[in-house]
């Protein structure tokens, strides 16, 4: 495995836990049920069990993870237990390593939306973003109050809700920016400012410019 998800880095993180504790392996509703407790679900997806299934089993493939052993408790469907390799304890310390120091670039759809506004009307895209000011003011909320009732906790135990914090407040602002500009009409645009704006572009756009450059 390449790059991990950030499913794949929690079992690996759970099952070395496990080990620091003296425990042989972990069953996979096991880390779910501890990760949903302590409330690193609000950072690591684990609500459908079938996603963290399928990713034990690829890294059980990829030679991260092995089985134990398997047990049965009377009628109950048989349960597997896990523990890391050695080559799946190098991984996890670089994979953690990794995370820590690299940022990387993901592709969600907000950014990818706001790159093709211009395809809306500018009134239509206000209402939307005024909407989802309204929501991140509320996730913003819920944040701090899930902070705020773990004020006996260690800093080091809600660092990942600092963060949650801290990017949505910063999210929060530029939304609110870009709302006071649009209501403000310093940013818009129309069908014929936009036809204008492409007839000053050079014919095959900036693209063709790069690759002609690159030719000589």
């Amino acid at each position: 495995m390449s790059r991990p998800s950030t499913l794949a880095l929690a079992v690996l993180s759970m099952l070395g836990e496990a080990e620091l504790k003296g425990q042989a392996a972990m069953h996979p509703y096991k880390m779910q049920q501890l990760i949903k407790e302590r409330g690193k679900d609000e950072v690591v997806n684990v609500g459908q069990r079938a996603s963290l299934y399928r990713t034990i089993d690829r890294l059980h493939k990829a030679g991260l993870v092995r089985v134990l052993e398997s047990e049965r408790q009377d009628n109950r469907p048989e349960r597997t237990l896990f523990a890391l390799t050695d080559e799946g304890r190098r991984t996890w310390r670089t994979w953690m390593l990794d995370a820590l120091s690299t940022p990387t670039r993901h592709y969600p759809e907000f950014p990818a939306a706001i790159a093709f506004i211009p395809l809306l009307e500018p009134a239509e895209v206000l209402e939307q973003l005024e909407k989802r000011r309204v929501k991140l003011v509320s996730e913003l909320e819920r944040v701090e109050t899930v902070l705020a009732e773990s004020a006996q906790w260690a800093r080091l135990f809600t660092l990942e809700m600092e963060y949650l914090r801290a990017t949505t407040a910063a999210e929060l602002g530029w939304v609110e920016s870009l709302v006071g500009d649009l209501r403000a009409g310093s940013v818009t645009w129309s069908a014929e400012w936009l036809a204008a704006m492409a007839s000053q572009q050079p014919p095959g756009g900036a693209d063709e410019e790069h690759g002609q450059d690159a030719a000589h």
